[in-house]
């Protein structure tokens, strides 16, 4: 596991170590990984900084030190280049998590994995460039190392327990709060996401399968509502919170921006198709399953009375939310 110790790193990490797989993780050290595993420390960006699995000696019967690599890299492509190259040898499979912003924008609803792509991206490329094309970086670095031994999981919105980038953890401590609380636009727009334990396990078993190539990794479109996220929260918190459902144009001329403002919510339109209308058959195809809307929120809350109510939040990573009072102020009418 190349990191290994936050969100969908720690996922893959906890959910191989519940099967009873043997896992090494590869991380700077800047957070302590699940027990049980072995641990190799080195910063991927920094000169030799992949010593430490350059160190690992190859079993002497002619197998691959590792069956399976992951990768959740989102900076400089190089970065994937360089460990990739390094592990092409030593490592059967190889699993890159990116994202459907690899697709070139706007992506049409039920777009599928062979739709048009960003141009312009390198697997050489440093850190100067766009998320976009970081990740369809590090996909071409992972098929230029592995060829069809490189699975690239495109991965849409992430939930879940663990969670770094402060989506679901802010609408649960907003509820948690209690009140009256700014619910955008109408209670049916319909979600499509993954629980990352869910993303998590398909990659395991992926692995298992000899899967290879692009999969749009995520719920089937409208798994669930956002009036459904909502109220599963206040449930969760046991909170005295009262949605107060507010029209999509209101929200907006009050200079309230979508999905950062009012996390994982987006006004109908291209970035919505983009985001939660992607053609997903062919990962469902293979197996993948995703747990209710209601165990996702229930054991993200869980999560978070358990290390003090406070979500981790990544520091390349806006935090998430909207000003208490614009919120006010567009409640009181």
């Amino acid at each position: 596991m190349l990191g290994g110790t936050e969100f969908v790193g720690r996922a893959v990490t906890e959910a191989a170590l519940a099967r009873g797989w043997e896992v090494t993780v590869f991380h700077r050290g800047r957070h302590a990984p699940p027990p049980g595993v072995a641990e190799l420390l080195g910063d991927r960006t920094a000169e030799d900084g992949l010593a430490a699995l350059a160190g690992v000696a190859e079993p002497d019967d002619g197998t691959c030190a590792w069956d399976l690599v992951v990768d959740t890299w989102s900076g400089a492509p190089s970065a994937v280049r360089d460990a990739a190259r390094l592990l092409s040898g030593r490592a059967a499979r190889y699993s890159y998590v990116s994202s459907r912003s690899v697709y070139d924008y706007p992506a049409p609803a039920g777009l599928p994995e062979d739709g048009p792509l960003v141009e312009g991206a390198s697997p050489d490329a440093g850190g100067d460039v766009s998320y976009a094309l970081a990740k369809r970086g590090g996909e071409l670095a992972a098929l230029e190392a592995f060829g069809d031994r490189a699975l690239l999981a495109r991965a849409g919105l992430i939930i879940g327990p663990w969670e770094n980038v402060g989506r679901l953890p802010w609408w649960l401590t907003r509820i948690a709060r209690g009140g009256p609380v700014l619910a955008p636009g109408t209670p049916d727009l319909g979600l499509q996401y993954i629980d990352v334990r869910d993303l998590a396990e398909w990659l395991l078993d992926a692995s298992g399968k000899g899967l290879h190539g692009p999969y749009n990794l995520v719920s089937r479109p409208g798994h669930t509502t956002m009036g459904e996220l909502l109220n599963a929260c206040v449930r969760a918190t046991g909170s005295d919170a009262e949605l107060r459902w507010t029209d999509t144009e209101r929200i907006l001329a009050a200079g309230v921006e979508p999905w950062t403002d009012l996390p994982l919510w987006l006004p109908p339109g291209e970035l919505y198709d983009s985001i939660h209308r992607s053609d997903v058959r062919r990962a469902h195809g293979t197996g993948l399953r995703c747990r209710p809307v209601e165990e996702t929120v229930a054991d993200t809350w869980a999560w978070l009375c358990d290390i003090g109510g406070t979500a981790p939040q990544r520091a390349d990573r806006p935090a998430a939310g909207i000003d208490p009072a614009i919120e006010a102020k567009l409640l009181a009418g």
